[in-house]
């Protein structure tokens, strides 16, 4: 005898019934919870990787707080030492940013010319608020002199390499050039000389692209800056606090100077991806209602079909709660193996997607993830316990609604009206 429940027993007994119609509709219905559990996994899971990679990439190259003034900050290691002393504080670093005009000198063929931003940087402080010092795929970390270092996509974009020299228009060239001509001198200061020391790779295409990082001492010269800086980089121990350390540095360094963080700079794009990523939740979870819809007709299918048999465990003694939580029964079953199905897909898909992606590249030839668009060389993804607990646990409850109605006819058919015909 089996210890079960009856109308459990008999609910996993008909869970795929043998009517070839009515085994179509169970199984189509089941693909469908499975597909949509499976999707809905893999789009939260790849939208929340993105999300934290995003934020890893800006946060490892950016700062989690600026500090600028109106013009050059000339007072910058005084006030460093008072950012120090907040406890929050993990680094603070000074730095200098803008465009210049840089160009190859190639042993052959044409040079090539490219307007990236220049940082200038404090090689002894940069370890404390980026991880530009251990993002090298080239070369070593020096910027003494004349060295320079270049991001990944940049280097490939010019065509250079470790060793080979840049020449670097800075704006006060171009300030310089501009005197001359109103003072009737035709000669055009030459462009400073330097040399690439190492290539980096910080995991974000557009400041792989976009940056050629250089000495502090040598950026200062090209914006004539003499002993100022444009502003300084502040590095927290948890970047998630800034909301709440910001107004008390505000407090301690006076309304002379601005104080910017991360989540003002980036707000636009991070927004962007949380309202993605609620709105891919709510289209895509409407794939289980869809599915839900399919078990309710299969269970109203399956009332009909079974109306003698109700109506025989009616006359033995079966309750209508009984009968109601036989058809219930029925639907949980199928929602619990269509979860789990869907689980076991999008663990699968999440855990092999490059390499999916790297198969449709070499059988299609098609990017279907091009770096140049989404800033990430793979395909990023994180699985957050919560989501997933969500997902499952919703299409749960969606497929056990799902068989309320044919319960609630199946609990209300009486065994006189059931068995009339018989």
């Amino acid at each position: 005898m089996s210890r079960l429940p009856f109308e459990l027993l008999l609910s996993l007994r008909y869970l795929f019934p043998r009517r070839l119609f009515v085994l179509a509709i169970t199984v189509i219905s089941l693909v469908g919870i499975i597909l949509g559990v499976g999707v809905l996994i893999i789009v939260i899971s790849v939208m929340s990787g993105f999300d934290r990679q995003l934020r890893d990439r800006l946060l490892g190259f950016n700062a989690h707080m600026r500090v600028v003034a109106d013009g050059p900050m000339a007072d910058y290691r005084e006030v460093m030492e008072r950012i120090r002393e907040h406890p929050s504080v993990k680094g603070v670093a000074p730095y200098v940013l803008g465009p210049v005009l840089i160009k190859t000198q190639p042993a052959y063929g044409n040079p090539r010319l490219w307007a990236p931003y220049v940082r200038g940087i404090d090689a002894g402080l940069e370890d404390r608020v980026s991880n530009l010092a251990t993002s090298l795929v080239d070369g070593e970390f020096d910027v003494r002199g004349r060295g320079v270092l270049l991001g990944s996509v940049l280097a490939e974009r010019l065509g250079v390499r470790v060793g080979d020299a840049l020449a670097v228009y800075s704006p006060a060239d171009y300030e310089e050039r501009e005197e001359g001509l109103r003072e009737g001198r035709e000669e055009a200061p030459l462009p400073a000389d330097y040399v690439v020391r190492g290539i980096f790779d910080v995991g974000y295409y557009e400041f792989n692209d976009s940056f050629l990082v250089c000495s502090l001492m040598n950026a200062q010269d090209m914006y004539r800056l003499e002993d100022s800086v444009h502003g300084l980089i502040v590095m927290l121990h948890d970047p998630d606090t800034v909301s709440a350390v910001r107004p008390e540095l505000a407090g301690v360094l006076g309304p002379r100077l601005q104080i910017t963080t991360w989540m003002m700079e980036n707000s636009p794009i991070l927004e962007a991806l949380v309202v993605e990523k609620h709105v891919m939740f709510y289209v895509v979870f409407f794939i289980i209602i869809v599915a839900a819809f399919g078990i309710m007709s299969t269970l109203i299918v399956f009332v009909v079909q079974k109306t003698r048999e109700i109506g025989l465990l009616k006359a033995v003694g079966a309750t209508s709660m009984q009968i109601m939580w036989l058809f219930l029964s029925r639907s949980l079953a199928l929602g619990v193996v269509g979860v789990a199905g869907g689980f076991a897909l999008g663990l699968a898909a999440i855990t092999y997607r490059n390499e999916f992606l790297h198969f449709m590249r070499r059988a299609t030839g098609f990017e279907l993830f091009p770096a140049s668009i989404y800033g990430f060389s793979e395909l990023p993804a994180l699985i957050v316990p919560g989501d997933v607990a969500v997902i499952c646990g919703g299409s749960l409850i969606i497929c056990l609604l799902a068989g309320v109605v044919p319960a609630w006819i199946a609990g209300r058919l009486r065994p006189v009206e059931a068995l009339r015909y018989e």
